[in-house]
Formats: structure tokens, sequence, C-alpha cells
């Protein structure tokens, strides 16, 4: 359990991380992804709290079965499970958690201030598996995906399309720490990426040679871009506050009719899908999907993680660190 005098890891949001530990991480995940390291029990002896208060088929699984990979054993909460439901604050919730546990892998799908709370004053580990504002495992999954199918992250280009959620807030302030990146976000008017996160976003894109932009119209598509990325529309725990906005999302549904622009391209998306709406199943059940793949990664990702809570950026995996 970690002690009061330690200063622990946590992963609230990308911005948590350094060059190094983002680079580390995605290399990492990417080396888990061949079948190296899991054998080496790097988490034995430690005991993870899961818990998530909103549904989760991928998350949930990825570090549940990640953390049992590397040695450690879990215990499960339910959105029903707490105190915090029969009045406990939320602070004294993570106190005690810190007592126990030696992390906390978190889906509020609520402010970052709950999920500070559950920290317990800074002692708890707590790692955020999707929070209203970001989903920085998401985002990590993802550059382990592009990792794993370009063999780089400089240089790619993304064409981003749909709401601009808490995944393309991950992505946008991911992806924008890699020299030569361009992410391009197509989002429908009143849904795009948060102001405040578009604007750390392009801060750090000036700073590090990439590019970030965001238009609310599906005219003048860039071309040959590396990937086409979407979610669905109906992000977990939200709803819209416009009646119309089927009718508004509508331009924004990934065809085939975008490969046009862009042959070579991937398609993401970070899943669940329904198919008809975001994306057709002709393009997600299609050769040019990495979907399934993706969410695969997302174990991956959520192993290095794990790991890097514990021991930090791992030297191995640190090569060619992200200009600074």
């Amino acid at each position: 359990m970690t002690t009061a005098s330690a200063a622990p890891r946590r992963l609230l949001s990308i911005d948590d991380l350094t060059d190094e530990d983002l680079r580390s991480i995605v290399t990492r995940g990417a080396h888990f992804a061949a079948g190296r390291g899991a054998a080496e029990r790097s988490l034995a002896g430690w005991v993870a709290g899961i818990y998530f208060k909103k549904t989760s088929t991928r998350t949930r699984t990825a570090f549940s079965a990640g953390a049992l990979r590397l040695g450690a054993q879990i215990v499960t909460y339910g959105p029903d499970d707490l105190q915090v439901n029969t009045g406990e604050t939320v602070e004294d919730t993570g106190r005690v958690m810190a007592r126990m546990l030696d992390v906390l892998v978190a889906r509020t799908a609520g402010t970052d201030e709950e999920l500070l709370g559950l920290t317990g004053g800074g002692r708890l580990p707590v790692v955020n598996a999707m929070s209203a504002a970001e989903h920085p495992t998401q985002g990590l999954t993802d550059l382990t995906t592009l990792q794993l199918t370009f063999g780089r992250v400089e240089g790619l280009s993304v064409l981003y399309v749909g709401e601009g959620n808490n995944s393309a807030a991950a992505l946008a302030l991911a992806l924008t720490r890699f020299p030569g990146t361009a992410l391009e976000l197509r989002t429908p008017a009143g849904y795009g990426v948060e102001k405040q996160i578009l604007e750390r976003a392009k801060a750090q894109a000036a700073r590090y040679g990439s590019t970030v932009t965001e238009t609310h119209h599906m005219e003048g598509l860039p071309v040959d871009v590396d990937v086409v990325y979407t979610t669905r529309w109906q992000t977990t725990g939200t709803t819209k506050p416009d009646a119309d906005w089927r009718e508004r999302f509508a331009p924004f549904q990934v065809t085939p009719a975008l490969w046009k622009h862009a042959p070579k391209a991937v398609f993401m998306h970070d899943l669940p899908a329904h198919r008809g709406e975001e994306v057709v199943a002709e393009v997600l059940d299609g050769p040019a999907s990495i979907a399934f793949d993706q969410a695969e990664n997302k174990m991956h990702s959520a192993m290095a993680v794990l790991e890097w809570i514990r021991h930090g950026a791992l030297a191995d995996a640190t090569g060619g660190a992200v200009r600074s």
C-alpha cells in the first residue's frame, strides 16, 4: 500500500505524463502486444481496485485482465457498492482505500474533482478510466495502436469525424505531443472538443511542430490521411441537449466515400459501435478497419499504465523520447 511519505504517480489526464512517460507507456504497450513482458509479473504483490460507476466492456476488462496477467490481485466495485451512496464523502472513501489498495482504476464519467477526492489526499495512485472531460487511457490505447500499425506515431495524420467527446480530447492532448502529426477534427456545431482542451492541444502543437484543427462541416476534407477515426454518437453517461441532434450528426457518418480522399487510410473506432449511425457496417467490418485490434490494445496499454504507476518509465521503452 502507498505510504503517506510517498509521492505516487497518477493518471487523471494526459497532462499528468511527461514526454518520457508518454513515450514509455506507448512503447511498452506495443511490447506487451508483441508478447513481451507479461511473464515478468511486474505487479506481483499489488492489489488493484477496479471501480466503475458507469458501464464498460473494454476498459474494465482491459485493466482487470491486465492487472491479473502482471501478477496483481484485484478488488472490483460496481456503482452501488461503496458507502458514497449512503453519504460518505469521496475524500473519506479515498483515504480508506489508500490504506488498503496499491492503485485504483476508476470510471466516474463525472468531474475531475471526484477523481482527485479518490486519491485520498494524494496518497493513492488513481487511473482515470474515463471522466466527463477526458478518457486518457483511450488516448494511450490509440497511440499504441498507431505505433503497432505504422511503426511510429510521429508524422501521422488523423481525420477524426464525429462528436468532440472525452476520447477526442485525450487524442488531441496526446497526439499533438508527437512532432509532425496532424489531427483534423470534423465535429457537428455545438458538439466540438471542449474549448479549454482544444486550446491546450493547439498550444502543444505549436511547441512540438504538429497541428490540430477543428471545423464543423464535411467539406474540403484532407487528402491521404493515415487514419479515419470516429466514436459512437451517444457517449457513455451523456445525453444530447438538442432534440434534432441526429440530423446535425448525419453528415458526419463514416462511409466508404471518405476513402476517396484517403485510399490507404486505416479505420479506428474506440467502440462500442452502432452500425448505421456513426459508421456503416461496410467500413467497421471492412478490410481497412483495425477497430478490434485497437480494442485488444486497450489491455496491452492498460498493462503499460499499471506498470508505469508502480515503476515509472522503463529504460528499455524510452528510446527516442518525444521532443520537449
